[in-house]
């Protein structure tokens, strides 16, 4: 998640009389390559308490970059300030996918501190989808209201909320799609004018900078890392031991394994980006090299949680037929996408994160190798820890921010290279229960210190208070 923070005078003349004399600030969110949410905020905040003190580190340019506290125990809703405030959520879809997901915890995040929260979705399929339905009904629930991204109610809640949060590039032509002439009303759109940037890792920061000096010649603003945290929910299902041992049970019932075996699993989206098709080279080599060796290890298996059983695409068949020709059906399972993996994280052993990059291209991989990035952060690799569970996962992004390496578990290098060292780590945690253990001991505690919900919103608060205090330096107009 990355965010672009922005002053804006109104004095220029296209806002209406009655907030000529107010200033704008604006937020860009950047979930992955493509994924930007915009925000803008009235300076209705300017009574916000100051910010915490900040430290600094220095980036790969000298340049620094603000660091807020990893572990913050104070006021428990950071948030508190954003009552009573309307905000207005677009996503470019609904989907089970990262950017839509992460928009639905914000905007569950503003509620329960007593924001007035509105949707749009601009992408909806003409037809019932059960997907779409089950989310929308999810957020009616939480009090998030949902309404038609067309039409005069989207446009005039556009006009009166504090907050406008566009959570992709796509969203972004929502923007001339339906606001039309109005646009310089709600969001000024272009890059050079925006003060400052929210990221939810170093490692994309530095990416984001790079990306925007090389590709549109664009120096990017002061930038603030933040990481992001689990909620309370999962936390509470995480330290269940009772409700973990059931939905053990009942998954690995499911899938026909037994208590003793061993199960490494990827919990993502099937893509190539994913990793995937590499993990499974390596699950195999992991076999021969088990077989080879003559250890004696229980029987492994390997899950991947993230197929979509009613659209079967190419890569996805890719990976089934591989799984054929080396006769492994009995150790791999598909499941099909999901929103809840809590489940699935208490019947497996062994989180495996092991994203490549992030790309739409297919032959990005072999074309681009020196341009792996890795997971911009994975929600999923400090929802596993939570669970007390070692992470294998590239030596890339923001995976190596989380994952410490021979601690809380094994990184490896991205693309074919981590093929056979990613197999080692397999055998490696399948032959030493006590390593393991110690690992997933090790990241929930990590977890505990530094990546939960309550981490997360006193950094955001701290962001939105510092920006919404600079302001105040500025003369209104």
């Amino acid at each position: 998640m990355a965010k672009l923070l922005q002053q804006h005078s109104n004095a220029a003349g296209w806002a209406p009389p009655s907030v000529q004399k107010r200033w704008l600030l604006t937020l860009l969110i950047m979930l992955s390559v493509s994924t930007l949410i915009a925000l803008l905020i009235k300076s209705a905040f300017d009574s916000c308490d100051p910010p915490p003190p900040r430290n600094f580190h220095v980036d790969a340019s000298n340049q620094p970059v603000k660091d807020f506290p990893k572990s913050i125990k104070t006021a428990p809703s950071p948030l508190s300030f954003m009552k009573s405030k309307l905000v207005l959520l677009v996503s470019h879809e609904l989907s089970l996918s990262g950017g839509p997901l992460l928009l639905m915890e914000l905007a569950f995040l503003l509620r329960s501190v007593g924001t007035e929260v509105f949707w749009i979705t601009i992408q909806k399929p003409t037809e019932t989808d059960e997907v779409v339905y089950s989310l929308e009904q999810k957020m009616s629930v939480r009090g998030v209201q949902v309404f038609s991204a067309k039409g005069q109610e989207a446009i005039d809640t556009a006009f009166k909320a504090d907050l406008i949060v566009l959570n992709t590039a796509v969203a972004g032509k929502w923007l001339d799609a339906v606001l039309k002439e109005n646009v310089p009303r709600v969001l000024p759109k272009h890059l050079p004018l925006v003060g400052g940037a929210m990221i939810d890792s170093h490692v994309t920061a530095e990416y984001w900078k790079n990306r925007t000096q090389e590709r549109l010649r664009i120096k990017m603003p002061e930038t603030y890392v933040v990481h992001l945290g689990n909620s309370k929910e999962l936390m509470d299902v995480a330290e269940d031991s009772v409700a973990k041992r059931v939905l053990r049970e009942h998954i690995r019932e499911s899938l026909g394994v037994r208590d003793e075996d061993i199960l490494f699993a990827i919990i993502n989206s099937v893509s190539r980006g994913k990793g995937q098709d590499l993990f499974l080279r390596s699950f195999y080599e992991s076999l021969q090299l088990i077989q080879v060796q003559k250890l004696k290890v229980p029987s492994m298996h390997a899950v991947i949680v993230g197929s979509d059983m009613s659209a079967q695409t190419k890569f996805e068949t890719e990976l089934r037929n591989y799984v054929m020709q080396k006769k492994i059906q009995d150790r791999v399972h598909f499941i099909n996408k999901t929103l809840t993996v809590a489940p699935y994280l208490a019947a497996i052993d062994v989180l495996v994160q092991n994203s490549q990059y992030k790309s739409s291209h297919k032959h990005f991989l072999s074309a681009y190798p020196f341009r792996h990035r890795g997971e911009c952060f994975g929600r999923i690799t400090i929802e596993a820890m939570a669970f007390q569970l070692p992470v294998l996962g590239t030596a890339a992004g923001g995976t190596t921010e989380i994952v410490v390496n021979g601690t809380t578990g094994l990184l490896h290098s991205v693309g074919k290279e981590g093929v056979t060292p990613l197999a080692k780590n397999i055998v490696k945690l399948a032959t030493h229960v006590e390593r393991r253990l110690t690992m997933g001991k090790r990241g929930y505690e990590r977890v505990r210190e530094m990546f939960l919900e309550h981490h997360m919103a006193h950094r955001i608060a701290s962001v939105l208070k510092e920006v919404l205090r600079k302001s105040k330096s500025h003369p209104h107009s």
